[in-house]
């Protein structure tokens, strides 16, 4: 079964917009995180960003504290994150590159020019019982670093194929090199997540790529969600999700 895990940073996002700075405020991410869990989703997504622009401290450690099903931290290789995720202790951490003046996470990490620190953190993560995953754009030499480096997981970056979906052929392409890498981290041992520019309309297509594991869909469900509510959003995409082999 195919694996949905909601990313809910645009709650917090919604939250900071009015309350920033503020112990309490709303929407509160707990609350969204626990009814994403209820309506089937199989984990729910955070990224402690080093700028606290969205999801803060208090938010993760209630998540955690809080939800049955499996956390999974976005985070930079940074040393006050890091610290953070080994106290923590989510179910899996998925390493992502941060830009302070991107609006959310725009490109695939470069593991290859980055393979020592990115296997120490690997090492540090796994040695605490946490699984690793890397997030990278769909590329061969970034597929075989991800492998060198002992993660368990990658996730791909499907933005330039959500990107890409309105222009046949770009799509196309942008499809071709997602089942290529797809099959090219299954033989090296690596499982298969994807995310970014997921949405109700491009998903199905992405059912071609094999070996997923899980997808972390956050912006289209909660946008979704303000029209028909969070536990219907969350549903319609299982609802999606459900024909992928």
């Amino acid at each position: 079964m195919l694996k949905l895990g909601v990313n809910i940073d645009h709650v917090a996002t919604l939250r900071e917009a009015r309350y920033r700075g503020r112990a309490t405020g709303e929407p509160e991410p707990v609350a969204a995180a626990l009814a994403c869990e209820a309506a089937g989703a199989h984990g729910i997504t955070a990224h402690l960003r080093e700028d606290r622009r969205h999801i803060q401290d208090r938010d993760v450690w209630k998540i955690r504290q809080t939800i049955k099903t499996r956390l999974n931290l976005e985070m930079a290789n940074a040393a006050e994150i890091i610290r953070i995720a080994l106290e923590l202790k989510p179910n899996i951490v998925c390493v992502v590159p941060e830009r302070r003046q991107e609006v959310t996470t725009e490109g695939g990490l470069d593991v290859a020019g980055n393979l020592a620190a990115i296997t120490d953190t690997r090492r540090r993560m796994n040695d605490a019982e946490i699984d690793v995953s890397l997030f990278i754009a769909p590329d061969a030499a970034q597929i075989e670093a991800a492998a060198r480096s002992g993660s368990q997981f990658i996730e791909l970056h499907t933005g330039a194929f959500a990107e890409s979906f309105p222009e046949p052929k770009q799509r196309q392409r942008e499809l071709e090199r997602l089942i290529a890498v797809a099959k090219q981290a299954h033989a090296l041992g690596l499982k298969v997540n994807a995310g970014s520019g997921l949405n109700y309309d491009n998903l199905p297509l992405l059912h071609r790529v094999p070996h997923l594991v899980e997808l972390n869909i956050g912006h289209s469900i909660i946008s979704r969600a303000i029209t028909v509510g969070l536990a219907t959003a969350v549903s319609e995409m299982l609802k999606l999700m459900e024909h992928y082999r």
